[in-house]
Order: structure tokens, then C-alpha cells, then sequence
């Protein structure tokens, strides 16, 4: 039998599947926190790891100038995110990623405005500011592809190491990362960045898939039939979610 309750004055409970709403949250939004939650405990194992590893390596006593890829030593952000698209040879650390940042910061504040267009039911401004979401999505993984592909490529002269082999040391030239080995430093620096930042990506391309579909239904009338456009903001927190754990990766991969 369905909760029953009373009410007095003008109050009127929020109905939630036959009881009272908690914390005034739909199930479709309590659910959404409790998977965000769930989701927060598996990038925070993965970044806490990551800072484990990275600490466990000594870091380079000398000045940034002065630093060369070596196994023996964490690499230096700045000396391995250095490259801009179609600046070739010019050293500019940390620009690129800032202008992803600055791009996925920018989505985020374009489906705050979808939401609160939501709540005041305005369809127009609601397709409008996820066309402009979506837009900032994909262009930010368009920019990860060509970081994967310019670290997967490695830089020019690559990087010489000395290793044992039957017995006797050999020197190599290393070009660019994979999950073996790579010219930057210790193998588990590319297996983090691999694993983490391809992780991330996988949740924005699984937030601009919800977002079409969210313009989608959208532009078809189907949240004006429906009433409401809570949907919009559900699928917002996911977003915003996702911009925020950037830049907790942002802060252990490109500053730390």
C-alpha cells in the first residue's frame, strides 16, 4: 500500500514513488548522485595510485633547463607538454592543455545555461546552448587524440637509454611512449597517463553521446510533451562532473 501523509496549510509533499521526495531529489537525480559518487571513489583510487608512483621516484635536483628524459627520474611536465598544433619546434609548456581546459570549463558553463533554460521551459535556448556544449565536447576530444598521438610519436631525437642485455650494457634510442617503455621516463608514467586520461576521455565521449541525445529529444518537442526538463539537468551534473575530475587530472598530470 502507497505512503499516505498529511499535510497542513498550503504545503504539498513531493511525491517519490509513493513517499516523500529526500532531499526534495527525483529518483532520476538521486540515482545520478549515487552514480557519481560510486564514480568519484574509482578516479580517486586511480589518481591517489598514480601520486604513490609518482613520489616513489626521486625528483631531478637540477633546474628545468638542465633536465633530460631518464628512466631514473619522474619527467618534468613542462618539458614533456611543451607541443602546440601546428607550431612545430616552438616550445610552449602547458599552453596546449590550457586551451583544452579553458575549452571543457567552457562546455560546462554553456549547459548551465541549457539547464536554467530547462527550468523556464525555453526550447529555443535549451538546443541552443547543447549545440554549443556538444561543440566544446568533441572539439576537447579532438584535442586529447592529437595529445595521445603527438605522445604515442615522441619527439625527434627521442631519448638514449642504457640497459642490460646478456649480460653487457647497450645504449638505445627511444621514440615516444606505449605500455612497455617510453623516452619521457619510468614506464609507469606513460601507463598512468594511458590509463587515466583515456579513462576521462571515455566518460566526455560518453557525455556528448547523452548530450545529442538530449538536443535531440529536444528539438523534437519531447520534453515540452513531457512537461519538464529535468532530463537536461540530470544529464548536466554527469557533465559537470566530468569537467570537474579534469581538473583534478589536470592538476596530478600537467602541474604536480
Amino acid at each position: 500500500m502507497a505512503a499516505t501523509t498529511t499535510t497542513t496549510g498550503t504545503l504539498k509533499p513531493r511525491m517519490w514513488m509513493g513517499g516523500i521526495e529526500p532531499m526534495k531529489a527525483s529518483y532520476g537525480k538521486l540515482m545520478m548522485w549515487f552514480f557519481l559518487i560510486s564514480d568519484t571513489f574509482t578516479f580517486s583510487a586511480l589518481l591517489v595510485s598514480y601520486g604513490l608512483v609518482r613520489f616513489s621516484f626521486p625528483s631531478f635536483a637540477g633546474t628545468p633547463e638542465e633536465f633530460v628524459f631518464s628512466p631514473a627520474y619522474w619527467p618534468i611536465p613542462e618539458k614533456v607538454y611543451e607541443a602546440v598544433p601546428f607550431l612545430h619546434g616552438i616550445e610552449l609548456p602547458l599552453v596546449f592543455v590550457g586551451i583544452m581546459t579553458f575549452i571543457l570549463i567552457f562546455s560546462s558553463v554553456t549547459m548551465v545555461l541549457a539547464v536554467e533554460a530547462g527550468h523556464r521551459m525555453d526550447r529555443n535556448s535549451v538546443e541552443k546552448y547543447m549545440l554549443w556544449t556538444i561543440l566544446g565536447g568533441f572539439t576537447f576530444l579532438g584535442c586529447q587524440a592529437w595529445e595521445w598521438a603527438h605522445f604515442i610519436h615522441g619527439t625527434e631525437s627521442g631519448s638514449v637509454v642504457r640497459e642490460i642485455v646478456n649480460g653487457s650494457w647497450i645504449e638505445k634510442t627511444i621514440y615516444g611512449a606505449n605500455l612497455t617503455e617510453n623516452q619521457y621516463g619510468p614506464p609507469a608514467f606513460a601507463d598512468f597517463f594511458f590509463f587515466i586520461t583515456g579513462f576521462h576521455g571515455t566518460h566526455v565521449f560518453s557525455g556528448v553521446i547523452l548530450n545529442i541525445l538530449i538536443f535531440y529529444r529536444s528539438a523534437t518537442g519531447f520534453y515540452d510533451r513531457r512537461g519538464h526538463y529535468e532530463m537536461v539537468e540530470k544529464v548536466g551534473l554527469y557533465w559537470h562532473f566530468v569537467d570537474l575530475v579534469w581538473v583534478f587530472v589536470f592538476t596530478f598530470f600537467y602541474l604536480v
